[in-house]
């Protein structure tokens, strides 16, 4: 297969090139040519000028329009519209695959905001040469070529994306050493210990010199056949495969220990929410103006390199005490950079903040974390689409941290969003529909250890009723059970319309209805969270909402719920069922779509039984052990451990004697929850002793205070079952 057979790329760049270069002294045609290419696409063209249309432009930014993030399809459709309008005649298919992209925060090869004089004539210069002296090499196109190279190095924006543009124009002469390539080339296996050796060591951009010496010892490599790509192209092709290939499953690995954590929980790991920060462009909002209008935002700390290389918090917190000593312990900038590269997301709302008491702006994040080494003093990246900008000042004392995120803060968050209600920009339509995943009653009984026909009576109640008590012993898996059930009723794991608390001895009305508190001028009335959901349920009448309370009889429930005692009856629901609230005198309701789910821990001695009046109003449904139901015994037989058997025979055993101690009761089972989430790989013996020393035997010790011998009876039959 000869070079040009292989991709269709190369071609139509090297043409593409040639048609270029008789704009070198008539860029205003260029650009005008640009301009109509667009339009007549139905597209705007990029941003590529401070003042909006460019006024000039080099030839290495226009292979940037179409080699940037952009899918492949529009890629081919932006370059063909160009290269049609020059007149290139070389055909170009969907095979882009290996062609080096900039990032779309930094798709110029100028600095946009301080372009010096001279910049872009230099970058023609360059590019003229380069092509000359790929199509002829003598000593006089080298120098001249060493010349104009070394001169454009010395921009501003000038760094590794020199090679890229140099491989678009010629990419059979020219090696890319952007970050991709060099990571590949550096990889065992992949290139001769020499040529590794040499790029391992570089760490700015190689000066012409360096940067031939290099070219030319890769090449010598391609062309003797000792690896699977014998040219330029195909190098960088097989570095994109490889590359991706390892950012997948670096992505699967970490999705699923992510996973493992939080579905253990809540089963919220894969529902994407609306995250929303505060940040500080920079000390003293420096570098408000240029982030906003080059549509991103970021960070510094640049000396620590691509924050995507720290797999963990500590190795990044180490790198910086390492970097930065002489900042201290520097936690807050730790937890700022951790978040912004591995937690924050497209769609996230950003507010601005300049100081501690004004508001600059908002915006949308449109992209992931990059890494841009061109990006000076603050190459942690991130694109944004700015909505607003203005100044806001703000009653409230802002965090002092260049990154803290406000999801949490309702009444901080509800604040801010108030300055841009009325912003000319329609930005409520704007942000991102979150788009919630399906959730059915057959992935509830997958996940819960219940039957169907127990699942139907549950459902049946919480429509009826309106509000149950999931109630059982500790690891029976009420929490867990909680908020699936409500999604399995939902039909999707909608996070909106579920609302999670915990009753304690200080919970009060003031907390769950509504109360006073202190506020800079004396004391303000706040809403409480069953209030403000039971008012977002109102809005919203034809889906259900459920609300769940845990560890509801930890509270002290008459004065919680005070004149919501009769409000929350299923036959009392709705707008013509109204009682006037304590503080506000507010007439109030309870939406007939408010679901109740209390749940309650039955082994708990230290808590007195609910009162009768509470009782009537709710159904009580007893979570048992699952042992012996078809789907623990599915996830028994996965693991295929022996010992893990032996162990959970055991607690059943020891569940009979539990049952019928005359003290304790079925109540104080042992659940199946404590011997789940467990993998093949996992299930050690260490783990399970683990189980049996620390979480068992401690509750046994409680449950039979007063009997030490049985205490020491069972620990022993536990504790053999595992040899």
């Amino acid at each position: 297969m000869t070079r040009d057979s292989q991709y269709s790329w190369p071609r139509f760049f090297m043409e593409l090139a040639d048609k270029l270069l008789a704009f070198k002294e008539d860029r205003q045609a260029l650009i005008a040519t640009l301009q109509h290419v667009y339009a007549e696409l139905g597209m705007d063209l990029p941003t590529l000028d401070s003042g909006g249309i460019p006024t000039d432009i080099d030839p290495f930014t226009v292979y940037g329009l179409f080699n940037r993030g952009l899918t492949d399809n529009k890629r081919r459709v932006v370059a063909l519209g160009i290269g049609g309008a020059l007149g290139v005649q070389a055909p170009l298919h969907d095979d882009f695959v290996g062609v080096p992209v900039l990032l779309n925060i930094n798709a110029t090869f100028y600095d946009q905001v301080r372009r010096d004089d001279g910049d872009i004539e230099r970058l023609w210069d360059l590019f003229a040469v380069a092509l000359a002296y790929a199509d002829q090499s003598t000593e006089q196109t080298e120098a001249v070529f060493r010349h104009a190279y070394d001169a454009v190095l010395q921009q501003r924006h000038a760094s590794w994306n020199v090679t890229m543009g140099l491989f678009w124009i010629r990419p059979y002469a020219y090696v890319n050493l952007s970050s991709r390539d060099r990571w590949f080339l550096a990889l065992p296996d992949r290139m001769p210990s020499s040529v590794r050796s040499v790029l391992a060591s570089i760490k700015k951009v190689p000066g012409s010199a360096e940067y031939l010496r290099i070219r030319d010892s890769i090449l010598s490599v391609l062309k003797s056949g000792t690896y699977k790509y014998a040219s330029f192209p195909e190098l960088s092709a097989y570095a994109w495969r490889v590359s991706e290939q390892v950012n997948r499953e670096k992505k699967d690995s970490d999705k699923e220990k992510e996973e493992v954590t939080q579905e253990a929980a809540l089963g919220d790991a894969d529902v994407e929410t609306v995250r929303y920060w505060l940040y500080a462009p920079g000390r003293g909002a420096c570098m408000w103006d240029e982030f906003y209008s080059r549509g991103i935002m970021g960070l510094a700390w640049g000396e620590i390199g691509d924050l995507t290389a720290y797999a963990h918090k500590e190795d990044l917190k180490a790198q910086m005490l390492q970097t930065y000593p002489e900042n201290g312990t520097q936690k807050n900038d730790i937890h700022a950079l951790w978040q912004f590269a591995n937690e924050m997301k497209p769609g996230d709302v950003v507010f601005v903040k300049k100081g501690r008491s004004e508001i600059l702006g908002r915006g949308i994040v449109a992209g992931d974390y990059v890494y841009d080494p061109e990006g000076g003093h603050y190459p942690n990246c991130r694109e944004v689409r700015w909505t607003s900008a203005g100044n806001w000042p703000i009653d409230e004392r802002l965090a002092m941290k260049t990154l803290t995120e406000i999801t949490d803060y309702p009444e901080l968050l509800s604040r801010i969003e108030t300055f841009f209600e009325d912003s000319d920009d329609d930005v409520e339509s704007e942000e991102p529909l979150v788009i919630f995943p399906e959730y059915s009653a057959g992935q509830f009984l997958n996940e819960v250890y219940m039957s169907e026909e127990r699942y139907d009576v549950i459902v049946g109640l919480l429509k009826t009723k309106k509000n149950i008590i999931l109630q059982g012993a500790p690891g029976v898996g009420k929490t867990y059970a909680a908020k699936r059930l409500a999604y399995s009723m939902m039909g999707v794991k909608d996070v909106s319309r579920v609302k999670l608390v915990q009753f304690h001895q200080s919970y009060s009305y003031e907390d769950f209805i509504e109360g006073y508190r202190p506020s800079g001028a004396g004391f303000e009335l706040v809403k409480g969270a069953f209030y403000s959901f039971c008012k977002k349920a109102a809005d919203d009448e034809e889906n259900d909402y459920f609300f769940i309370i845990d560890e509801i009889n930890r509270g002290n429930l008459s004065k919680i719920f005070g004149e919501l005692f009769m409000l929350i009856e299923s036959d009392k629901r709705g707008p013509k069922n109204k009682l006037q609230l304590l503080y506000s005198r507010e007439l109030f309701s309870v939406p007939a779509n408010v679901h109740i789910i209390g749940m309650m821990n039955t082994a708990d001695r230290s808590l007195a039984m609910l009162d009768y009046a509470l009782r009537r109003r709710f159904a009580f449904v007893e979570l048992c052990p699952a042992f012996d139901s078809d789907g623990f015994r599915d996830y028994c037989s996965g693991l295929d451990n022996p010992r893990f058997e032996a162990l959970v025979r055991e607690v059943e055993s020891l569940n009979r004697e539990i049952a019928e101690d005359e003290s304790l009761g079925e109540g104080f089972c042992i659940g199946h929850s404590y011997f789940c989430n467990m993998k093949p790989e996992t299930c050690t013996d260490a783990s399970l002793a683990s189980i049996v020393d620390y979480e068992l035997i401690p509750m046994l010790k409680e449950y039979w205070f007063d009997e030490p011998g049985k205490v020491r009876e069972w620990s022993d039959r536990l504790r053999r079952s595992l040899r």
